[in-house]
């Protein structure tokens, strides 16, 4: 590819938002999740990256509710679990340990605010791929709205996912065209799957989610095996058949 593309000027904050907490709070908190995550273990370990700039405030309390959705879809099929990564303001990218307590991320999440700043889902990215040089990640998921980077550098670093077996599962709120054309070469790249991230279908969103995170423990063969509608739109998606 040739697309290259100079990074744009950071979205403007179409109005103010009340701070919900601040860096040492969140600090505070990331370390308590480490804690938690000492002695975790399960059959899959899953990365849930989230942009967390300003014009991803309206739908935060959506993909906060969906996410503990992703955990109870597992069930005895195995034990999940999640590592939190965001990114917002000027260069911030944060993680948190795997974890497979529910209340814990959910607790993280509604600690964070969003904050205006540019894109860094080349970060993300890396990230994954050297969190899977340690011990393996079964998958990435990803949701956002824009696309502010090269695209060169995001589908290298998604082609390297592919070849080590991480997934990235994209889900685009909005319909801002290059951002789609990105998030759509880094599903493919990664050997993933794009969807569209809509607060009008909170409950497609909530199954594909639980597809994921059931892919994630225990592979296609794990998704045949439940066979719900979203585990054989998750499978077509897998296998290329998925727009």
């Amino acid at each position: 590819m040739n697309d290259k593309k100079q990074p744009v000027p950071a979205r403007a904050n179409p109005a103010p938002i009340k701070p919900q907490s601040n860096a040492g709070e969140i600090d505070a908190f990331i370390r308590q999740a480490r804690t938690l995550a000492a002695s975790a273990t399960g059959s899959g370990r899953l990365i849930l990256a989230l942009d967390a700039t300003m014009s991803r405030q309206p739908t935060w309390d959506l993909a906060c509710t969906l996410q503990g959705q992703m955990f109870d879809a597992v069930g005895k099929a195995g034990t999940l679990s999640v590592q939190l990564v965001y990114f917002r303001g000027l260069g911030e990218c944060r993680s948190s340990a795997f974890v497979s307590d529910t209340n814990a991320l959910k607790q993280l999440m509604t600690r964070i605010e969003c904050r205006s700043g540019h894109t860094q889902i080349g970060k993300v990215l890396a990230h994954a791929l050297k969190q899977t040089a340690a011990a393996k990640v079964n998958a990435l998921v990803y949701i956002g709205d824009a696309m502010e980077e090269n695209i060169d550098d995001l589908a290298e670093k998604a082609g390297s996912l592919g070849l080590h077996g991480v997934p990235v599962f994209v889900f685009q709120e909005g319909h801002d065209s290059s951002a789609e054309k990105a998030f759509k070469e880094v599903a493919r790249l990664s050997k993933g799957a794009w969807f569209r991230f809509d607060r009008q279908a909170a409950a497609t969103l909530a199954g594909l989610l639980s597809a994921v995170a059931v892919f994630a423990t225990g592979g296609l063969k794990a998704l045949e095996a439940r066979g719900r509608p979203e585990d054989r739109l998750m499978i077509e998606h897998l296998r290329g058949g998925g727009k």
